[in-house]
């Protein structure tokens, strides 16, 4: 699952393997709280550093028009949205692009438990500016 060509594929791969783990032990069928409560668990166990649901403050043109929060930001460099749906939507795929471009991050993960299978897909921010 590793590929070396992608950024942050070792921690990614992590945590991909923490919510295979969840989805193999719950299944499909629960809400999203109940697979964010899990995976901070599991999170846990392996050792891997994140904050749950952080705050982020989102601009336009320089005024501050509000909030947001992403479900995970892992090391400070991974942003990790979660769902609980049958089927993801185009509309769930923006919404992790948003955070990755409003956190100013360059990698996101978008996963989803609601399927039968879990579904995962890696997102690079194409407007990233580093620091």
């Amino acid at each position: 699952m590793i590929k070396k060509e992608y950024k942050y594929s070792e921690l990614t791969s992590k945590i991909i393997g923490a919510a295979m783990e969840v989805h193999s032990i719950l299944g499909n069928g629960f809400q999203e709280l109940i697979y964010q409560r899990a995976l901070a668990e599991e999170f846990k166990l392996r050792k891997i550093n994140f904050e749950r649901e952080p705050t982020m403050k989102i601009y336009y043109k320089h005024t501050n028009i509000g909030e947001r929060r992403v479900d995970f930001l892992v090391e400070k460099i991974i942003s990790v949205e979660i769902k609980a749906l049958i089927k993801l939507e185009d509309v769930h795929l923006a919404q992790a692009i948003n955070y990755l471009e409003a956190y100013n991050l360059e990698i996101g993960l978008l996963i989803n438990f609601g399927a039968k299978s879990l579904e995962f897909k890696r997102f690079e921010n194409k407007k990233y500016k580093s620091s």
